[in-house]
């Protein structure tokens, strides 16, 4: 069975901004956190209730941390669809 991963277009601009920013030090860290992330990606797909839910931020929204990051996504029919990966020390009430 094929579990479905989708991206919201600011989850997708998330991502290259921690790519980008953990970049500019170190190359491979940066491409090993994308890993991470899409590994866990994946493993949200095909559990997904397994992230937090976060309902103050909508209907259904769970919460799921990577290191210093957290995935925020939604369950779909399929899978899952990512709406934010922000840094847990941001202040995220502002952000989504």
């Amino acid at each position: 069975m094929s579990h479905q991963v989708e991206r919201t277009p600011l989850a997708n601009e998330d991502i290259l901004a921690i790519w980008n920013y953990i970049a500019k030090d170190n190359v491979q860290a940066a491409d090993n956190l994308l890993l991470n992330i899409d590994e866990c990606f994946s493993r949200l797909a095909r559990t997904p209730k397994i992230g937090r839910l976060q309902e103050k931020y909508g209907t259904g929204i769970r919460a799921f941390p990577v290191g210093k990051y957290i995935i925020f996504y939604q369950s779909i029919e399929k899978g899952i669809e990512v709406i934010r990966v922000l840094h847990g020390a941001r202040n995220l009430d502002d952000l989504l």
